[in-house]
């Protein structure tokens, strides 16, 4: 391997410090915001539902725009890396509007949801759309973008660790209320930003240099070039079904050990019950991921995943097996998000290889789409089942149906995603021409 395709271990960490700023809001939305709107703000969950799934159609929109606008940015700093900087406080403010609801009567409380729930979807793909291309910008090599998606994804999950387990107490600590909810993620994006900063002074885009610049091509072309690319095809799809799994996992465990469990300190334990060991995991990931492949690993962990699910069907408000079984499940994420991101910058240079078309922002735009659709999915049918089942965020103890609600989307919603997510990577052959097609666009680019 060239030693310029080589990252340097602060390199690593300074990239990783972008997902873990990136998870101070994907953390708050999966466990906490459907919450906040329907226990603290007191908005029926099929409306917060609603409102999160049309949100996605204006994702749509914003993903293809951001892409578009990373592939044809020049700057001193590149292509990604200075909206990193122009984007980081912008962030940590619509992170604090989107948890500070006034007290508005019934329509005008919906408004400002819907308004600042998609502007806060808007600073993120404005910032983690850019942050998620850097990795295609940093290093072309395979293996190298691997071991930095192992990184980011430590980051990552240490940061839902710490969000996931801090924001109750810590809105207990100031009093609990709509404004301790405020004053908590005001803290958060603040922290936020100052990641995205480490994340922007201790990165290159080194890549460039061996790819140079390539001729800006017609939009229709480069959305042509991606359904041509089923490395990608596969990746967004992979993407759509892991966000959507991610927020079945995070947003009913909150509601579950609140509602079913009665034990609102077991919303940490529980997440860190699944974190911890994904954390622990991901150290020996590069070796695994080395020995049998991106392929063979996600489909070892949607595989995991399944059994940890297993003993939950005979004994569902056990603590001990929740937590038990969380581990395994833990184990198993481990294995998906080891390699998810890495499919993703794969699926550049695949593109490139198959079409001579290459566009790091928009393969990410669309499967950031892809993984906004997933998770506004999750939330709609979460927020119409609550409904149907008569969930009501001002009772203290819900009724029957809810409770019966809760159970079913605990476990089989998950259930259902990781079924789907094993056949869907089977027909993932794209590793096998990955030396080929390396050596090809090498002699392509020294042409």
């Amino acid at each position: 391997m060239e030693q310029k395709n080589k990252l340097s271990l602060g390199e690593r960490v300074s990239y990783a410090c972008g997902d873990a700023a990136s998870n101070v809001v994907w953390a708050a939305l999966g466990a906490f915001a459907m919450m906040y709107y329907t226990d603290v703000a007191h908005v029926s969950a099929s409306v917060i539902g609603t409102i999160m799934l049309l949100s996605r159609f204006l994702d749509g929109a914003s993903d293809l725009i951001m892409g578009l606008v990373v592939d044809r940015t020049k700057s001193r700093y590149g292509k990604a890396r200075p909206w990193l900087l122009r984007i980081c406080i912008p962030f940590a403010i619509a992170t604090l509007l989107m948890f500070s609801v006034p007290d508005f009567s019934g329509k005008a409380k919906v408004v400002y949801i819907f308004v600042t729930y998609n502007l806060v979807m808007t600073m993120y793909t404005m910032i983690n759309l850019p942050y998620g291309s850097l990795s295609a910008l940093m290093t072309t090599d395979p293996y190298e973008r691997s071991v930095l998606n192992i990184f980011r994804q430590i980051f990552a999950q240490v940061t839902s660790l710490i969000i996931t387990a801090a924001t109750l107490p810590m809105v207990n600590a100031f009093g609990g209320g709509s404004r301790a909810w405020s004053l908590v993620y005001g803290i958060f994006g603040a922290g936020a930003a100052v990641l995205f900063l480490i994340c922007f002074f201790g990165t290159k885009e080194k890549a460039t240099e061996e790819i140079k610049e390539h001729e800006t091509v017609p939009v229709k072309t480069a959305l042509l070039s991606l359904l041509k690319n089923k490395c990608w095809i596969i990746s967004m799809l992979l993407g759509t079904g892991t966000c959507l799994f991610y927020m079945a996992v995070s947003t009913i465990n909150s509601y579950y050990c609140v509602q079913v469990l009665h034990d609102d300190s077991l919303v940490g334990k529980v997440n860190a019950a699944y974190i911890t060991p994904m954390i622990i995991f991901f150290f020996l990931m590069a070796p695994i991921v080395k020995r049998i492949g991106k392929r063979n690993t996600n489909l070892m962990g949607w595989g995991i995943i399944l059994l940890s699910y297993l003993p939950l069907f005979f004994v569902m408000e056990n603590v001990t097996f929740i937590i038990g079984t969380s581990v395994i499940r833990g184990i198993g994420y481990a294995c998906v998000m080891g390699v998810q991101f890495a499919i993703i910058g794969d699926s550049v240079e695949y593109g490139e290889w198959k079409t001579g078309v290459r566009s790091e922002g928009l393969v990410f735009s669309a499967q950031s789409f892809g993984c906004k659709v997933g998770m506004g999915l999750g939330n709609a049918l979460i927020g119409a089942l609550l409904d149907w089942g008569k969930y009501d965020g001002t009772l203290e103890v819900q009724p029957s149906s809810a409770i019966m609600v809760l159970k079913g989307l605990y476990i089989v919603m998950p259930v259902i995603v990781a079924i789907l997510q094993m056949f869907l990577m089977i027909p993932y052959t794209a590793e096998k021409e990955y030396d080929i097609m390396n050596k090809e666009l090498a002699e392509r680019r020294k042409a």
